[in-house]
């Protein structure tokens, strides 16, 4: 039977969307089947196909999604003229957006590898819009004589990879408050590139 017209974005497809999620997140990509995630669902696995093509295109639908949601969220955001403002504001900006998705974090670093070429492309290209902004600040504080950094580029990915690893063991409820945590990494940020609050 086929599903009834926009009830993938209403009601069965976001289900199936956050059961492949964690159990992707949980379990990694390749360990997961079809199977598991219709169980998840629960429906036969043969529904769900009506609802998806592959288990490739759901990873790179969930992969799409949080990068289209961070791009759209980082562009709302107000960037200062002051590079260091600035720099601020991306630190503070990555830390909370990411630690509210330490599961869409997780498969969008460890389940690069099990894109397609094609999809792994697309996924590279997003990825390279969202470090253009860190990268553009950086090298506006080095021209700006704000930051001592040898590479603008280099830099931008060093500091992503630090501010990521957040998501690995920052909890809520825990020993620091977000509002404490920014606060660290602010200051951990502007001495990685020779900066100054």
């Amino acid at each position: 039977m086929a599903r009834t017209q926009g009830s993938f974005a209403a009601q069965t497809g976001p289900r199936v969307r956050a059961a492949a999620l964690t159990l992707f997140a949980r379990q990694g990509y390749a360990a997961v089947s079809m199977r598991q995630i219709a169980a998840e669902v629960g429906m036969q696995v043969g529904g769900l196909y009506n609802y998806v093509s592959d288990k490739q295109s759901l990873l790179m639908d969930l992969l799409t999604v949080h990068m289209e949601e961070v791009l759209t969220a980082l562009e709302a955001e107000p960037r200062p003229a002051d590079p260091v403002a600035a720099l601020e504001s991306f630190t503070r900006f990555h830390l909370r957006f990411h630690t509210e998705r330490p599961d869409e974090v997780f498969i969008s670093y460890m389940e690069l590898r099990n894109l397609t070429e094609e999809n792994f492309a697309t996924l590279e290209a997003m990825r390279a819009r969202y470090e253009a902004q860190l990268e553009a600040i950086l090298s506006d504080g080095q021209a700006a004589g704000a930051f001592h950094i040898t590479d603008a580029r280099v830099s931008t990915r060093a500091l992503i990879a630090m501010l990521t690893g957040v998501t690995t063991w920052y909890r809520p409820g825990g020993k620091l408050t977000l509002a404490e945590l920014e606060e660290i990494y602010c200051a951990l940020v502007l001495g990685a590139v020779g900066g100054r609050p």
